[in-house]
């Protein structure tokens, strides 16, 4: 598993051994930043300078080859102890540092953000219903921006339904699905606390 293109192009990213990371493959990473790079609804400025959300990590290969192609920071959500190792590694080993943060938790109950992400990867494990969970939860938790595109990966036969979003775009890859979707209402922030008269 390599970097595919933009300044850390070619380089080898690690990952757990097992079947429980089951990290994008190459040739769907090309695939898919083509696309974003090239869409109307998209273009090269969704991905150079903008802030990242890759919320089901596992070696960080997404969020890795959006900072590749000129994002302007990433920040990882990965629970399992092995992929953080490996996504802790990958970050060092192409000494983004200072670009990702990551945050060694669970996608369906952040913390809450700092600043949103206008660009949100979401590749959990198949069949479980884990892009809803984790799209209302981090949109509660103010990590997904007004304008933001998600990109999320499902199984093949896998229903998505996201209330707020508008799919724009659809691709099969073997076993799995690649759905982009852009918001279509404001992100849902909690109240802010009443002032002291």
């Amino acid at each position: 598993m390599r970097i595919v293109a933009g300044r850390h192009r070619g380089r080898s990213l690690v990952a757990p051994k097992g079947e429980a990371t089951r990290p994008t493959a190459d040739r769907v990473r090309q695939a898919l930043f083509d696309m974003l790079w090239h869409a109307p609804w998209a273009g090269r400025e969704r991905i150079e300078g903008a802030r990242v959300l890759d919320a089901f990590a596992g070696t960080g290969a997404l969020g890795l080859e959006a900072l590749s192609r000129g994002a302007a920071g990433a920040v990882f959500f990965e629970p399992d102890r092995a992929a953080l190792a490996s996504l802790r590694a990958n970050i060092a080993a192409l000494k983004e540092d200072d670009a990702a943060r990551v945050i060694p938790g669970d996608a369906t109950r952040p913390p809450r953000a700092d600043a949103p992400c206008g660009l949100v990867f979401l590749d959990p494990p198949y069949g479980k219903s884990l892009v809803p969970r984790a799209v209302d939860a981090l949109r509660a938790a103010g990590w997904i921006a007004g304008d933001a595109l998600i990109v999320a990966e499902v199984a093949k036969t896998e229903p998505l339904d996201l209330p707020g979003f508008e799919q724009v775009a659809e691709r099969a890859h073997g076993a799995a699905r690649l759905v982009i979707l852009r918001a279509t209402a404001p992100s849902v922030s909690p109240p802010s606390p009443p002032t002291a008269p």
